[in-house]
């Protein structure tokens, strides 16, 4: 993407509080970071209001429903984590390559389908054109 630099003017001291948390290095990409999560707001907050045109005012209880709803789905996802990390453990796997790492030269996967330990490249491998 495309970058132009632009003059702002911050609260000195959030601007040297952000700075020392991040790094001199990181301060654009933080603010840039910080400007795209508050368009996103925006937005949400714009397809509340058209809804709300559309079909009244969400009620406390509609809320309370998605936010059941929402630490449910919450809970089972970590259930889910938990449980996929528990069957690494219990077939030894670990834990798993990254993507698009999976049987290729130096993965453990391709070590063990090729037939040896690892270490030492395929023969295959090592024949020059």
């Amino acid at each position: 993407m495309a970058t132009k630099k632009y003059t702002v003017t911050l609260p000195e001291e959030l601007a040297e509080a952000i700075r020392a948390e991040v790094g001199s290095g990181n301060f654009s990409r933080y603010v840039t970071r910080a400007i795209e999560g508050q368009r996103e707001r925006d937005r949400l907050h714009e397809a509340v209001r058209w809804w709300e045109s559309e079909y009244g005012e969400v009620t406390e209880a509609e809320l309370a429903e998605v936010e059941a709803e929402h630490r449910d789905l919450e809970r089972r996802h970590e259930e889910r984590a938990v449980d996929r990390s528990d069957d690494r453990e219990a077939t030894g796997q670990g834990t798993p390559e990254p993507a698009g790492t999976a049987g290729r030269p130096g993965t453990a996967e391709h070590s063990s389908a090729a037939g040896h330990s690892g270490g030492s490249p395929c023969d295959e491998e090592r024949v020059a054109a």
